[in-house]
């Protein structure tokens, strides 16, 4: 992946999206290659899957919903915290992110849920910064510190593109809430490359429902966390954030109606929608609400993953009880909570 040095500095948002999409500049209608890249390297998944953003760029809605997210980042409502200020001219709100694009690393993984994972691996695009900024996040020097390199939305196409290359069952991107526009800018010019596999969001929750409905039909699976059941116990432990337990509920259910359960296909989800759970340390996380918000919700058979992997990371030290790993107990007992509520498709 090659390096980009400078980004242009936008005037405007037509501007920086128009600067954005002739970086592309081996862009053809007749047969579209990206740095070598052509439509004839594009490999159908087995299952003939279709995802649905490809016609929507063919009907002009795709472009629609890039302006219409771009617009946001003028005075920054991308997420709950509604920052208020203007990315496009540089300024950084929570998230520590400016119009710019910062990605970390790029790869195939299988270290994920064997439905996203498959047997050829998925996609996994990691994003730089975050909106959510738990104390206790696994991937600091990412989401906090803001590792990684600045992209050109050309980049990140061939990114995507390689992926399919490879033979990844999809193209995931990891923490998505504060560069969506830029994500959907790069998926139109990747469309034009020939992909054709499934768009996967992971993502903290921490969702404005607006953002999230101009994503129908553009992500095809969406793995969400659900964090908190309670948000004044969320305040603290992530940077402030306001109300979260209401906007996750709300973002989840907006996801779970566009995509519904996992709808999985030589075992591999070609859409839906997969809830994460981390078990916390003295029930912090409220996991015997959480699985009976989801029976009531959405469903007995919602797809959920209840984590045990939780490890004081980052500064959790200095937030007890959330400086110690949970006990054997405390997870057995979540899963518990789970079968009580009427779980079906839990793990």
């Amino acid at each position: 992946m090659k390096q980009c040095n400078k980004i242009c500095q936008p005037s405007s948002r037509r501007k920086f999206i128009k600067n954005s999409l002739l970086t592309a500049s081996a862009i053809t209608l007749g047969g579209f290659t990206l740095h070598g890249l052509s439509n004839t390297t594009a490999r159908r998944s087995e299952n003939a899957y279709i995802p649905k953003y490809i016609a929507l760029e063919k009907s002009g809605e795709l472009e629609r919903r890039e302006r219409a997210l771009w617009a946001k980042m003028e005075r920054c409502n991308l997420c709950p915290r509604n920052c208020g200020i203007n990315r496009m001219a540089g300024r950084k709100g929570v998230c520590n992110s400016d119009h710019t694009l910062r990605i970390a690393s790029s790869d195939i993984a299988f270290n994920v849920e064997r439905v996203i994972a498959g047997s050829r691996g998925k996609g996994s695009i990691f994003m730089s910064n975050c909106n959510l900024l738990c104390v206790f996040c696994q991937n600091w020097h990412i989401n906090h510190r803001g590792d990684g390199n600045t992209f050109t939305h050309a980049e990140l196409a061939r990114m995507m593109l390689e992926l399919q290359r490879r033979g990844a069952h999809n193209v995931g991107f990891i923490t998505t809430t504060h560069v969506v526009p830029h994500i959907v800018t790069a998926l139109r010019l990747a469309i034009a490359g020939g992909l054709n596999i499934p768009i996967v969001f992971s993502t903290g929750g921490y969702e404005a429902l607006e953002v999230v409905q101009l994503l129908d039909g553009v992500v095809d699976v969406y793995i969400s966390s659900f964090k908190f059941q309670n948000s004044e116990i969320a305040a603290p432990f992530q940077q402030n954030s306001h109300n979260y337990t209401h906007y996750t509920a709300l973002a989840i259910k907006e996801m779970h109606r566009q995509v519904g359960n996992l709808d999985i296909v030589d075992g591999v989800a070609n859409r839906g929608l997969l809830i994460r759970h981390l078990v916390l340390p003295e029930n912090l996380a409220g996991t015997d609400k959480f699985v009976r918000w989801v029976v009531d919700e959405l469903g007995a058979d919602t797809d959920v993953s209840i984590m045990a992997q939780y490890r004081p990371e980052h500064r959790a030290r200095y937030h007890p009880p959330l400086d110690r790993r949970i006990t054997q107990g405390e997870f057995n007992q979540a899963m518990r909570w789970a079968r009580e509520a009427g779980l079906r498709n839990f793990h």
